[in-house]
């Protein structure tokens, strides 16, 4: 049975890769130039290749142990993306008013919200489900006011923000979160190839990498 392993691939390696969002389109062209297109997938899904970000034998040798632990693509585990890695898309430090999460607004009943990131804003705004925060990491707001930890507990492993009981949103209330987020990710790949008369000469060696579902 294939499991997550709630570990972060080495982060400084990871501080140092290549990678980005994938989408799939499907694109159906017609004689007379015009075109169809659909989106296959719902979500994009990111994809990363770490070998960018090693420069020592001892980096190699530190993600070969990682990769054997993780039984190469049979088990996924956390990624930090450079790029993309808080609620606040502007780089600036987390405010609890970053991102509104879940349905965003409380209906005095419902107690869990999912934790979510808003890309865009005129067009079509895309919502993109965060599954990983970081534990210690998320702060709430209702209504605009930032409430206590106590107030609120927030499953590290799904991303799902539950108000204890008393706390629960009212109707109507604007409901926002603060937070720092990982990447659930698997290695592409059962197999390293490593050169090591290549690496010595500078060569790089492809350790591809691929965010799964969770």
């Amino acid at each position: 049975m294939t499991v997550f392993h709630d570990i972060l691939f080495p982060l400084d390696i990871a501080l140092k890769s290549a990678g980005g969002p994938e989408r799939r389109t499907e694109i159906v062209s017609f004689g007379s130039g015009r075109e169809e297109r659909n989106a296959r997938w719902a979500h994009s899904r990111r994809r990363y290749d770490a070998g960018y970000g090693i420069r020592t034998l001892t980096a190699l040798q530190s993600v070969v142990a990682f990769f054997e632990e993780r039984r190469g693509r049979l088990h996924g585990f956390r990624w930090r993306d450079r790029l993309d890695q808080t609620s606040n898309i502007s780089g600036e430090a987390i405010s609890p008013l970053d991102q509104g999460i879940g349905i965003g607004i409380g209906d005095g009943a419902t107690a869990s919200f999912q934790l979510m990131k808003t890309y865009g804003s005129s067009f079509a705004p895309y919502q993109r489900p965060i599954a990983k925060p970081v534990d210690g990491s998320v702060r709430i707001a209702v209504a605009g006011n930032e409430i206590p930890s106590s107030a609120f507990s927030c499953d590290v492993t799904t991303g799902l923000v539950t108000f204890a009981s008393g706390h629960i949103p009212g109707a109507g209330a604007a409901i926002t979160a603060g937070f720092q987020f990982d990447v659930p990710v698997r290695f592409d790949t059962d197999y390293l190839e490593v050169d090591l008369s290549a690496f010595a000469a500078g060569a790089i060696p492809k350790i591809p990498l691929v965010e799964i579902r969770i």
